[in-house]
């Protein structure tokens, strides 16, 4: 979109590489988000469809696809599509998520010109029945109401926008973990480069309220990620503190629900004795930003 033969359009309207990841087992849900993208004005949209395990048909003309031949899980999925797509930024939409406001790209884009010390941005997520919003979907340990903005230090993944520069520079999504905390690594390595993820709490996403506990590996999956997150991104002397604040945690949430603590505690042993690949782990900088943030990374 530069050098000479670059239209006064291009220069001046953000472009965007959209990544839809579905499994294909929702074809109204991802409809409808397909539909919320296409409808966004005042930006440049490149957009493909990731199918984890299936071969996406029957989409718009204007929607790339990309075929995995199996479920390589959440993080590998939208990692694949984003060498499919240019753009300034990037924009991760789950199929089950869609955008309300046509002027939301826009919008949020404006957000991270007008800062740029804000690297990564996710929006307030509200269910579009009315249903009353869990308290999990504000990424924050003080809650606050849902409206207000704040610095946070995890994301909830289904909708994230970042400048391709700042996705490329973190490394991308935690491919080993499959499913689950993917959003906690990305916002961290947000922080090492200096910069800071931001909850939008004026910027809104659409989503059903759905129990996370519906995925059959929920608590295995949930606790092997929080020690591989330690594990790979923590100063040694922190890994400990982390993943050992988390059991106290899990212990206490789930002591009278035995077969969940046996699950969960399974996946904690999985997390010390499986390899959680590349370590990267903060700058004590970092650290102490984070911690002079509002959270330092020990729980």
């Amino acid at each position: 979109m530069s050098g000479p033969d670059a239209s006064p359009v291009s220069r001046t309207v953000p472009t965007v590489g959209v990544v839809l990841l579905t499994q294909g087992t929702r074809p109204d849900d991802l409809t409808r988000g397909i539909r919320s993208i296409l409808a966004q004005k005042g930006v440049l949209l490149d957009v493909v469809c990731v199918g984890n395990g299936w071969q996406p048909t029957g989409l718009p003309a204007e929607v790339k696809t990309l075929g995995l031949p199996e479920n390589l899980g959440i993080p590998a999925g939208r990692n694949r599509g984003v060498s499919q797509v240019s753009g300034q930024y990037l924009f991760f939409l789950d199929d089950d998520a869609s955008i309300p406001d046509p002027n939301f790209l826009r919008d949020a884009i404006a957000v991270l010109v007008a800062d740029p010390t804000i690297g990564l941005l996710q929006p307030r997520v509200v269910d579009p029945t009315g249903i009353e919003s869990p308290r999990r979907w504000i990424p924050r340990i003080r809650k606050g109401e849902a409206t207000q903005s704040s610095n946070v230090f995890s994301v909830w993944e289904g909708a994230v926008l970042l400048p391709r520069a700042v996705f490329d520079a973190t490394g991308g999504w935690a491919e080993p973990f499959f499913y689950a905390h993917e959003g906690i690594e990305l916002a961290w390595r947000v922080w090492d480069l200096g910069l800071r993820a931001w909850y939008a709490g004026e910027l809104e996403a659409n989503h059903p309220v759905i129990q996370p506990t519906r995925h059959a590996d929920y608590y295995r999956l949930n606790a092997r990620n929080r020690v591989w997150l330690a594990r790979r991104n923590l100063p040694a002397l922190l890994v400990p503190v982390y993943a050992g604040s988390w059991l106290l945690i899990q212990l206490l949430r789930w002591a009278r629900t035995p077969s969940a603590l046996r699950a969960w505690l399974a996946g904690f042993r999985e997390g010390w004795t499986t390899d959680p690949g590349e370590r990267r782990p903060l700058k004590l900088r970092t650290v102490w930003r984070m911690t002079r943030a509002g959270r330092p990374p020990v729980v």
